[in-house]
């Protein structure tokens, strides 16, 4: 038995304009400095709540964007998202009777069931698994251990695929397979340092490396 587990940002959606948009909304209310989306893309993937400290400065603050990020993400900013280009064709094909496919992101679980079925894409993941509001799960190595643990998959007979430095290191700690993706928002030197084993330019060639890591 195969266990696929994608990332969702970066992965499976290009998320820019929903998170850089609520992010500057954020920071607007709190008078901040806006830096324009393009700068914000390093904010995409890792866990929201870290970022926000990183360019706000203390725990408080970033606490308080958070809540304004929310305001503006849960009404808005979650369909300000698009499927990348080849996902659903990839998804299809790697679908079989002898795979089990699950969704993992750092992103809040109840948004990301709410982007997986307002893209038509429920039918293709077990399960959609994700972090709680409350700060839970947010680490991609505690997110993973919990998944694997909750769908009792044996992590050697695993892969976890995703575009940042967080979903490899997630995967290593967890004793599972890990595929990056370049057409995210991490590069090639970020994830071949986090323990990529392969990397893939399109949804569409993830196809091969998925097929190397067949077991059971």
């Amino acid at each position: 038995m195969n266990a696929i587990f994608f990332d969702l940002d970066g992965t499976l959606t290009d998320p820019k304009p929903g998170i850089t948009r609520s992010i500057q909304f954020a920071l607007r209310e709190l008078d901040r400095p806006v830096p324009s989306e393009d700068e914000l893309t390093w904010c995409i993937g890792p866990p929201l709540r870290a970022s926000l400290k990183t360019l706000l400065g203390s725990d408080d603050l970033a606490g308080r964007a958070l809540q304004l990020y929310r305001e503006r993400f849960g009404d808005i900013g979650l369909f300000e998202n698009q499927v990348y280009s080849g996902v659903e064709e990839m998804l299809s094909a790697v679908a079989g009777p002898d795979r089990r496919m699950f969704v993992a992101t750092s992103k809040p679980v109840i948004y990301a069931r709410r982007i997986i079925a307002h893209f038509q894409l429920t039918g293709y993941f077990e399960h959609v698994f994700g972090s709680e509001l409350d700060g839970r799960n947010t680490d991609k190595t505690e997110l993973l251990g919990h998944a694997l643990r909750s769908a009792r998959v044996d992590p050697a007979q695993a892969v976890m695929i995703g575009d940042r430095s967080h979903d490899m290191i997630g995967a290593r700690n967890n004793g599972m397979a890990a595929i990056g993706v370049l057409y995210g928002y991490g590069s090639r030197e970020e994830l071949v340092a986090a323990g990529a084993q392969h990397l893939c330019a399109t949804p569409w060639t993830l196809l091969d490396p998925i097929g190397q890591l067949r077991v059971g």
